[in-house]
């Protein structure tokens, strides 16, 4: 059934949907600790706010929000961002909260800090 797919049509070099949505889920591929413009945002709150903004724009182009997320996945470049991400996480999203994983890698794409990945969900 084409008609219950949306694929994000954002301009793009990367072979892959940044968001697809399909029977009410929608998964958003990595968003990055970047700013609009793709530059990597400095400082660990400003980053953890950055990759949450690019998850949301990717969420909107599937008619979906944060509201929607069940299922997130962190990908950091220092693990001991733990602490400060779940009390971000805290602030961005209601009980009950998305599942999460949490886990460092040794580097991301444009020099990144953070990458959040999601699975969402609308009946």
């Amino acid at each position: 059934m084409t008609d219950s797919i949306a694929v994000t049509h954002e301009p793009t070099a990367h072979p892959y949907s940044p968001a697809y949505a399909v029977a009410g889920f929608g998964f958003v591929s990595g968003a990055l600790s970047v700013d609009e413009h793709g530059i990597a945002v400095d400082g660990t709150t400003a980053a953890l706010d950055a990759a949450i903004a690019r998850l949301g724009e990717r969420l909107a182009t599937i008619g979906m929000t944060l509201s929607d997320v069940v299922k997130t996945t962190y990908f950091v470049t220092d693990v001991s961002l733990r602490d400060q991400a779940n009390r971000h996480y805290e602030k961005i999203f209601a009980t009950p909260r998305p599942a999460r994983s949490f886990v460092e890698v040794a580097a991301l794409p444009y020099g990144a800090t953070v990458e959040i990945e999601a699975v969402a969900y609308r009946a």
